[in-house]
């Protein structure tokens, strides 16, 4: 019980802050220190930033912002950064509020968006201060939940117009997980926002403790707390390494048992070769004794992090094939009312192709997977069942991390690597903290649980620095689009958008840069000139020396990647030679050995992937990359007409049948040792030359002399490119905006004002890019309505008329390029619809190229390529095909879809066809509608709709 003292101090905060004492009347629990110190700066009238861990009740601040402006009789708006966090606050406030008064504005739904009220994603709140919507008026606070995206390089640039675009009258309420220079960014803000509080805390709500399973057996990973995670967290040495921080608390029993295990495993550090040895080879726990275990020990509902879509479904598979259920009858029950109420809106006909009868008997075993290539309504089924206790194993990439509310009692990383799209790095301080953030349900859970899998060559010293490491900074992504620069110059002329981007994070920050910048320069030229004392030589210009030799080297390279090509180009020409039936040799890879031909698969516009059936079963395409050398027929088969190589019994038969093929010369033709381009190259001939002619090639000390030499060349390098940053970052954003500008200009996009008058500034660059004062032209204002990363290219191909003429899966096809990004790099390009869809392709090619050499002229990043490998499965979707075609169709020509990478893709594809609809003229417009109603079907509709 509260002692006098204590009730008579929270009498005189409830008197200081009436309308907090309101809002926190109606609350069922009672605020945390941190919430009431920044809802008390609220109240007198400061924004505010909150940077705390996941779950610790951030959100409580950004609804007492709604309480007040409601309060107040003001409008409030609550952006969040992606649709289902928006829906999902919207409920919420409903909850809270009634439908009257809360409203929700996302790319899909528009509901109630007149209410004082109003849930958005942070884009639509974007598109309303640049169209300066009615809606603004009244506006007193605007609350920007997950602030910390501004750092997405893709979106990030949004958070910052809003931040710097809002009119001064509106209070900004700024939530963000925890990062480490918060008061950094909270320095910005009170820049460009005014009086604004930092309300900082590193508490996590729920203990987290944090554990490694080796083997079969779980420990502690801290022989004590970890201060990352105890409230002080002042003794955690930030200058250290993360092994260093790590090793310091790790616990010592788990660091002898790690090496006695390492000890017995074969190989694990270059031990005897396999066959030498009778070590047990290491085998990671099996997924489904992992799960067990959690069971047995209470720590389940459990998130495993996999980092890969296809181990998240074996996951699932491997539990369901080891008997694992998690659940009892009742549980069964509400699993299954829950997915025919989310469900039940599906096509008949989609839900084979979708996997749904296995998917939902691991959802009634209490075993679901949870990543971006399942369609939105299975991942939906999947949240709502785990949130309410029912779901208990969950396999997730980390894309979970960053969704919606969805606690565990327990998070399990399988691995410390993850693939990042170009390639496979190690999972950062940040990262590894908001994986394991999800763990410990807050009124739930007394604790949370963290487990590593333990697997050969991973320190536990590396891990514990990286559960103990506090430095994850903000970085801003901020830069200048085409569509930006329009809607900045229309709303604000040219003089007044460059003041504006000037005072954003990314320049803020670019400005700090350059003292550390400065320092670093000076310490490169004094390396330089240490290194340039000891290479000089009375003999000779030993620098000149190591130049020949660096420059003999980068013609080596040269020479080997032009041979590579050449040979690529020949594999590619034997490829395409083949024939149904070819018996061939794969001569490395996975798919290594004898291979049948079962389709050639030759297109006019992509090389080719044939489809071929191996010894061990497997069919797939493989394409020239393959290869090394050209292949060639060894033998003949008979494939049976109509050969289904999806079906097992028919994939059996065939490769008892190449397996029992003769097959003259074995090993395939033998390569032919070339003689080496460089060998006949006069260039390097020349410069071998002179390098054996060259005084400093007879110095007994060369060796030593070139060695400072190069270091010599690495320091001066750095040292330039140092200097070089440094004037970039002074200014580079409106550097880029002006630069930008003129692309536009040129283009016609933006033409000079003759009736303004010059303006005096100190600024010589800044008084010349004020007197062209540039206006808008009609093209300017159709691209000021295009939101796409391919802003530009899309204006330049509605006004080069490169879409008329198509019809409505045609357009969606051309169209797709666009938006389509493939996940890694494939071989060649996929292949394209002929006709009409090819030759709009080839003109928006063209387009691009035009538009490329412009850029280029004006020093801005080129704008980005076309992606061909959503056109076929765009064009058959929006013809009317099934889905089962269209994702077979998009696989032969040469992509692989899941069924939510098609959604995921053709949901942004009706987005940008929805623009095209209301700025493109017609005939185009009109087409574009069509197009939308065509793709917006079937599973899409249900995406769409939801």
């Amino acid at each position: 019980m509260s002692s006098p003292a204590e009730r008579y101090a929270a009498a005189r905060r409830r008197s200081a802050h009436p309308v907090l004492a309101e809002f926190t009347a109606d609350l069922s629990f009672s605020l945390d220190p941190f919430q009431v110190e920044a809802c008390e700066a609220l109240e007198r009238g400061a924004g505010v930033l909150v940077c705390a861990p996941t779950g610790a009740g951030k959100t409580v601040v950004g609804e007492f912002a709604v309480h007040k402006a409601l309060a107040e009789g003001r409008k409030a708006f609550y952006t969040t950064p992606i649709k289902a966090l928006s829906n999902q606050k919207y409920n919420d406030l409903v909850e809270r509020y009634g439908t009257d008064r809360v409203g929700l504005l996302t790319g899909d739904n528009a509901v109630n968006g007149n209410a004082p009220v109003v849930v958005m994603t942070t884009e639509v709140l974007r598109n309303m201060l640049y169209a300066e919507s009615p809606a603004i008026a009244g506006l007193g606070y605007v609350v920007m939940d997950e602030v910390h995206y501004l750092a997405d390089r893709f979106r990030g640039a949004v958070w910052e117009e809003v931040i710097i675009h809002l009119p001064p009258s509106v209070t900004l309420v700024s939530l963000s997980a925890t990062v480490s220079n918060a008061e950094e960014f909270a320095d910005w803000l009170v820049t460009v926002r005014g009086d604004t509080a930092v309300v900082v805390s590193e508490v996590r709500p729920i203990p987290l403790w944090q554990h490694m399973l080796v083997g079969t057996r779980v420990f502690d990973l801290f022989s004590l707390r970890p201060a990352a995670h105890a409230a002080d967290s002042e003794d955690t040495p930030r200058g250290r390494s993360t092994r260093d921080r790590g090793a310091s608390v790790v616990d010592p029993e788990l660091v002898r048992y790690v090496r006695e295990h390492e000890r017995r495993i074969e190989g694990w550090d270059g031990g005897p070769r396999r066959g030498y040895s009778h070590r047990p080879r290491y085998r990671p726990p099996a997924r489904p004794d992992v799960v067990e275990r959690l069971d047995r020990a209470g720590l389940l509902p459990a998130i495993t992090f996999v980092f890969s879509r296809n181990g998240c479904d074996a996951a699932v598979d491997q539990c369901l094939r080891a008997g694992l259920r998690l659940t009892d009858e009742w549980e069964r029950a509400e699993i299954a009312r829950i997915i025919d109420e989310r469900t039940g809106s599906l096509p008949e006909e989609d839900l084979h192709v979708l996997g749904f009868w296995e998917w939902r008997e691991g959802l009634l075993a209490g075993l679901a997977a949870h990543h971006a290539g399942l369609v939105p309504a299975f991942k939906e089924t999947v949240e709502e069942c785990f949130v309410q206790g029912l779901v208990k194993a969950v396999f997730a990439t980390e894309t979970l991390a960053l969704g919606i509310n969805m606690p565990a009692r327990t998070v399990v990383l399988e691995r410390l690597v993850k693939w990042n799209g170009e390639a496979h790095v190690d999972v950062t301080p940040g990262e590894y903290t908001q994986l394991t953030g999800r763990a410990g349900r807050r009124g739930i859970d007394v604790e949370g649980h963290a487990v590593v899998v333990w697997a050969p060559g991973m320190d536990p010293s590396v891990v514990a620095g990286l559960a103990s490491t506090r430095t994850y900074p903000l970085r801003s992504s901020f830069r200048p689009s085409y569509n930006m620069a329009v809607n900045l110059v229309s709303s604000f002329g040219r003089a007044r958008a460059r003041e504006l981007l000037a005072s954003s994070f990314a320049q803020f920050q670019a400005d700090r840069s350059v003292v550390g910048l400065a320092r670093a320069a000076a310490r490169h030229e004094k390396d330089a000139e240490r290194w340039a004392a000891e290479m000089h030589s009375e003999h000779g210009d030993v620098a000149g020396y190591a130049r020949l030799r660096r420059d003999i080297a980068e013609r080596e390279k040269e020479l080997s990647r032009d041979s590579a090509a050449k040979r690529r180009l020949e594999a590619a020409d034997a490829l395409a030679a083949l024939r149904p039936g070819d018996v061939i040799r794969v001569p490395s890879g996975r798919r290594q050995g004898l291979a049948v031909v079962l389709d050639p698969g030759v297109t006019d516009l992509a090389e080719p992937r044939p489809l071929v059936l191996t010894e061990d079963k497997w069919a797939g395409r493989l394409g020239a990359v393959d290869f090394p050398s050209p292949v060639s027929a060894l033998a003949r088969v008979r494939v049976p007409r109509n050969f289904n190589h999806r079906s097992p019994h028919a994939r059996r038969d065939l490769a008892a049948t190449l397996r029992n093929a003769r097959v003259e010369h074995e090993l395939g033709a033998r390569r032919v040792k070339q003689r080496s381009a460089a060998a006949d190259d006069p260039v390097l001939h020349d410069l071998r030359r002179a390098l054996r002619a060259h005084p400093v090639h007879a110095l007994p000390d060369r060796e030593e002399r070139v060695r400072a030499a190069e270091r010599w060349w690495r320091a001066t390098r750095e040292a330039e490119g140092t200097h070089r940053r440094m004037a970039e970052r002074t200014g580079s954003l409106t550097r880029q905006f002006d630069r930008t500008c003129d692309v536009l200009e040129e283009l016609g996009y933006l033409v000079p004002d003759p009736d303004a008058p010059p303006r005096d500034d100190e600024d010589v660059v800044g008084a010349e890019v004020a007197d062209r004062a540039p206006l808008v032209t009609g093209d300017g204002r159709r691209l000021a309505r295009v939101w796409s990363e391919a802003d530009l290219l899309v204006a330049e191909c509605l006004r080069a008329g490169a879409w008329r003429g198509l019809g409505a899966a045609e357009l969606a096809a051309a169209v797709s390029t666009l938006v389509f990004e493939a996940r890694r790099e494939t071989p060649g390009q996929p292949a394209v619809p002929a006709g009409k869809v090819a030759a709009a392709i080839g003109e928006m090619r063209r387009i691009r190229a035009r538009l490329q050499d412009v850029e280029l002229d004006h020093g801005v990043p080129a704008s980005r390529d076309l992606d061909l490998g959503f056109a076929w499965a765009a064009y058959r979707w929006a013809d009317g095909q099934g889905l089962d075609r269209v994702l077979a169709g998009a696989e032969q020509a040469g992509t692989e879809l899941s069924g939510g990478d098609f959604v995921r893709w053709a949901r942004q594809l009706v987005d940008l066809l929805d623009q095209l609809a209301k700025v493109a003229d017609e005939p185009v417009a009109a087409t574009a509608r069509r197009a939308v109603e065509r793709v917006r079907r079937g599973v899409v509709a249900v995406a769409v709709g939801g």
